[in-house]
């Protein structure tokens, strides 16, 4: 485990993207669908809040599908299966990421802890065993990361954000390193993954609320979203966090995400 000391940057990163993302050139459902999807979200969150604290990962997973599945979104995955103990890092551009990643596979996620408040999807993320990153408290991002570590070494796939913040797809935030420490410190593997959208509207950026940005995707006539996962990438002992966010980043490209966009 590194020092403290090295980790305790102020870790806010700030996303210059904003409306001006967004192309504006969606084809949107017909009047009322919108509504009743969203009364449809409504019907599942409370449903599914009900039956998760009783069957855990198996009712999340399902409760992750379903919200897509209401909201008209198309999941497409590709690229290898996840093994338990992983760290899964993934670029960020919408609140949506979350029930992708919750919809695929079983894991914890690593969330600012904003993210806990939020109707719904912060519930959902609470009962995955989400830890929460404090950002206004930068002294406790190593214990953060030692958390991270210890669910990992139990077994759990942690997934993680390593931009820290959202962007809108066409553009990217660089990797911050500090997350990869706790699989370096685990000895677990790294999975890059990458997140694409067929449309900017999923984009949740600038000054977007959550339900501003629930509404606009609702109101789409169809909204596809492609989870491409690279090759895990194995650290050796004592491996640079720096470099590892690097290749991990890198590796996106090859994965696919760059083809998608």
């Amino acid at each position: 485990m590194i020092a403290g000391g090295a980790l305790t940057g102020l870790w806010q990163p700030v996303s210059g993207c904003g409306d001006q993302c967004r192309d504006g050139g969606d084809r949107h459902a017909t009047p009322g669908a919108g509504t009743l999807r969203m009364v449809a979200l409504g019907f599942v969150l409370v449903g599914g809040m009900l039956l998760a604290p009783f069957l855990r990962g198996l009712a999340l997973r399902g409760v992750a599908r379903a919200m897509l599945r209401v909201l008209g979104i198309r999941l497409v995955r590709r690229g290898p299966a996840l093994k338990p103990g992983s760290l899964l890092v993934a670029n960020h551009v919408s609140w949506l990421d979350i029930l992708v990643l919750m919809a695929v596979a079983p894991m914890s996620l690593v969330a600012k802890g904003e993210v806990g408040g939020w109707p719904g999807i912060g519930s959902l993320a609470g009962l995955s065993g989400a830890i929460f990153i404090d950002r206004s408290r930068p002294k406790a991002l190593p214990g953060t990361v030692a958390e991270v570590a210890a669910a990992l070494r139990s077994g759990r796939t942690v997934a993680a954000f390593p931009e820290g913040t959202t962007f809108c797809g066409a553009n990217q935030g660089r990797f911050r390193p500090a997350l990869f420490q706790a699989a370096v410190d685990a000895g677990a593997p790294v999975v890059p993954a990458s997140i694409c959208y067929d449309s900017t509207a999923a984009a949740f950026i600038g000054d977007d609320t959550l339900f501003d940005s629930v509404r606009r995707v609702a109101a789409l006539r169809s909204l596809t979203v492609t989870l491409v996962t690279a090759p895990a990438l194995r650290p050796a002992p004592g491996a640079d966090r720096r470099a590892l966010a690097r290749a991990a980043q890198s590796s996106m490209g090859v994965s696919g995400y760059r083809l998608a966009a």
